[in-house]
């Protein structure tokens, strides 16, 4: 499913027009990405978590050349499944 989609089943399920959908989807995933970028972990009980993962600068190689260079430090997000939606995927 993409964003599109997801607006789509917003407006059919709860009868808004595609405007206020995409309102909903915007304000949501915005926050979300505002929270993570704060350093805040973002928790939906039941079916997901995402955080923020720090990496210190290290040394590594450019795989073409073989030489050496300083990476900076970063943080990434991460995204961890909750039981409930590990069951849901796993049904047999």
């Amino acid at each position: 499913m993409n964003k599109l989609e997801l607006i789509d089943a917003l407006k059919n399920q709860e009868n808004l027009t595609k405007a206020e959908a995409a309102k909903v989807v915007e304000i949501f995933f915005g926050d979300m990405a505002d929270a993570l970028a704060k350093d805040e972990r973002v928790e939906i009980r039941g079916l997901c978590s995402f955080y923020v993962k720090k990496y210190k600068a290290y040394t590594g190689r450019n795989p073409k050349t073989g030489e050496t260079a300083m990476v900076k430090p970063k943080k990434l997000p991460f995204f961890k499944a909750g039981k409930e939606l590990k069951d849901r995927v796993d049904h047999d």
